[in-house]
């Protein structure tokens, strides 16, 4: 229990190693800092914090702000913010701070990676392996690298990364972002980008006209052995549908990291899908990632207690 008069700063359920930055700042501000276990136990904090720390791991909605008189200030862990209700936080008057740029490299090398991976059927290949077949037609369909023609959806920080990545091994890269009118890339139109490209990466935040971008109408007509890249966020793409795409062969591959729903469900379609590569929302994990990111939204609570300007403020 926090002293009378004390303040709490309120982290949501989390995976980080250890929160020793965060109990540093608490201490030194003489702030009590409460680590919810669960989104429950988050739930219940979110009445008496005057901050509130948020993770992808738990969600503010509309229903959450009116109990929340007493925050100055959520600081958003990462650079997405799906799982905030923003107009409701603006008709609080409560600011909403992100942490951009703290793993782009790392996200960047995790979408590319897959690509190549995808592109190459390294996972047909795998799993032929382990079923104790062979070679049979895997591979077949390839282009060769200089001929791999790359889709980049959304030009931010992470896709100039990965598009750079891509031309610096010879691919062909074509781009797409709406607010981009010029770029050291060829850019297209979304619809012939995406029925016309070997690899879709897509790096684009998730809005009203981004859920399922990647609809089962755009799969059906996307160029038949294309291969999907989403490490952005979940509910662009119709993961239901892709599966049935890639069951079908009409799609050849799917790296995703990001998921509509998270942790996976246990029935998923996406699990028995062949051709994919599954990663737990770990592309922006790395050595150096995860203590830039909690340094990153510390500096956040501390201008937010101490009357300095919030910064990368959403609303």
């Amino acid at each position: 229990m926090n002293r009378e008069g004390q303040g709490t700063i309120l982290v949501a359920p989390h995976h980080f190693p250890d929160l020793e930055r965060e109990h540093a700042l608490a201490k030194e501000l003489d702030y009590e800092l409460v680590a919810a276990s669960d989104v429950d136990e988050f739930r219940e904090g979110l009445a008496n914090a005057e901050i509130v720390m948020i993770t992808p791991y738990a969600k503010l909605t509309a229903s959450d702000f009116p109990a929340m008189r007493q925050c100055k200030a959520v600081i958003r862990y990462g650079i997405g913010y799906d799982n905030i209700d923003v107009d409701a936080a603006s008709a609080a008057s409560i600011p909403v701070s992100i942490v951009p740029g703290t793993a782009s490299e790392e996200v960047a090398s995790h979408a590319f990676s897959m690509g190549l991976a995808l592109a190459r059927r390294l996972p047909a290949g795998d799993a032929a392996i382990r079923d104790f077949a062979w070679g049979g037609i895997i591979g077949y369909d390839t282009p060769v690298l200089s001929q791999l023609e790359v889709g980049v959806v959304g030009l931010g920080r992470i896709g100039q990364h990965v598009a750079r990545m891509y031309a610096a091994v010879g691919a062909q890269v074509r781009a797409y972002d709406p607010f981009v009118t010029e770029s050291e890339f060829d850019l297209g139109e979304l619809d012939d980008i995406l029925e016309n490209s070997d690899v879709v990466s897509l790096h684009l935040p998730l809005t009203d006209d981004t859920w399922n971008l990647i609809s089962g109408s755009v799969l059906e007509r996307m160029r038949r052995g294309a291969v999907i890249v989403n490490v952005s966020r979940g509910g662009l793409v119709d993961e239901a549908a892709l599966a049935e795409a890639l069951t079908s062969g009409h799609i050849a591959g799917a790296g995703i990291d990001t998921f509509a729903q998270e942790p996976l469900d246990a029935e998923h379609p996406l699990r028995k899908a062949p051709n994919t590569i599954l990663t737990p929302h770990i592309a922006w994990r790395s050595n150096r990632s995860t203590g830039a990111l909690q340094e990153g939204a510390v500096d956040r609570v501390r201008r937010a207690l101490t009357g300095l300007p919030l910064i990368d403020v959403v609303n």
